[in-house]
């Protein structure tokens, strides 16, 4: 009989987890809160063309990982930040660069594409379910040894979907403590996920389409990418650069930690007016822009790792995995979801 898994979110994670599953002959149902697949590895569309407003790209270190990318060849183009700027608070140059010893990548056209195009073949199974929110994990009503999930829909619909073996949970170490804690599982997991730390970002998305005209192809500085020292302010990257993106001129901005703990419970119009001035400070830019919007990340960049790759317990058919367990890298997300597959396998 082929053992039926259910794996909780659709970030990269719950996606390297479930098509692993899925490769190894298993029934695998994916469950996802929000409307699509990636995570934080996320991209959102305006008229002006789209924003990665999550991970920025994504660094290839791990064997495993290379040739899951090597599958689909024409997915992922590198990008020319590779030269990263690093500058002081007043936006100076601190160093002229940080020459990366690896190349920097992004799936086209968006970082939600990678983990899209891996979902593909379980959303065309009818493997995915979608804008449903897994509310508690419980035992099978009709079969102890299983697991059951309720679940609440978007439109505000309650379902169960039973019969599982086992349960991955693969979504942000706060939320999967919390769903542990209200499904009365795994105390010894609840435990472990306590000391990880993951910090919030705000993150503002701006577009100038003024700058696409003769003779002006970009504003402000002429560099694509970089780490900033200003106290509200820790990356920079101008979308427009990215390939297989579109020409008009759009920034990614992204928060420090720190500011973002600070002013997590803002109003975003607050929020928006303090990054734009502080883009202003760094940039030179002191054009309006015609596109402005805001996004929050609650659990954005991990500052303390779980410290290993996923937890796993044979006996219960019980695991967790994401890019907290090792890091906030893309590719801490792929090995996590790939070795707890492994292990379950």
């Amino acid at each position: 009989m082929r053992r039926k898994f259910a794996v909780i979110g659709a970030g990269l994670a719950g996606i390297a987890c479930a098509r692993t599953l899925a490769q190894a002959g298993c029934e695998v149902t994916v469950f996802e809160k929000s409307r699509g697949y990636g995570g934080r590895m996320a991209s959102r569309d305006t008229p002006f063309g789209r924003f990665d407003h999550g991970a920025q790209y994504f660094t290839v270190r791990d064997e495993r990982f290379a040739r899951a990318l090597a599958l689909s060849p024409q997915l992922c183009r590198p990008w020319s930040a590779n030269a990263v700027r690093v500058l002081d608070a007043h936006g100076r140059m601190a160093e002229a660069s940080l020459p990366a010893p690896e190349r920097h990548w992004v799936p086209v056209p968006g970082m939600d594409a990678l983990a899209r195009h891996w979902a593909q073949p379980l959303a065309q199974a009818g493997r995915t379910v979608l804008e449903t929110r897994v509310a508690r994990i419980e035992r099978d009503s009709l079969d102890g040894r299983r697991w059951q999930l309720r679940t609440e829909g978007m439109d505000g619909s309650a379902r169960v979907f039973s019969g599982f073996d086992a349960v991955m949970v693969a979504v942000p170490s706060r939320q999967a403590m919390d769903l542990l804690r209200e499904s009365a599982l795994a105390p010894a997991f609840a435990e472990r996920l306590a000391q990880v730390e993951v910090a919030p970002c705000w993150t503002l998305m701006l577009a100038f389409p003024q700058a696409v005209q003769p003779g002006l192809t970009t504003l402000g500085p002429q560099w694509n990418a970089a780490l900033s020292t200003h106290h509200r302010i820790a990356w920079l990257s101008r979308e427009s650069s990215k390939p297989g993106r579109g020409p008009v001129e759009r920034w990614t901005v992204q928060a420090s930690a720190a500011w973002s703990s600070e002013h997590l419970e803002d109003d975003p119009q607050r929020v928006t007016a303090k990054l734009l001035r502080a883009f202003a400070e760094v940039t030179g830019i002191r054009a309006e822009p015609a596109h402005v919007q805001v996004h929050r990340w609650r659990f954005a960049r991990t500052q303390v790792p779980l410290g290993r790759s996923h937890l796993w317990d044979s006996r219960v058919g019980l695991g967790l995995c994401g890019d907290w367990c090792l890091g906030h890298r893309v590719e801490n997300a792929f090995v996590s979801g790939l070795e707890l597959a492994l292990a379950a396998l």
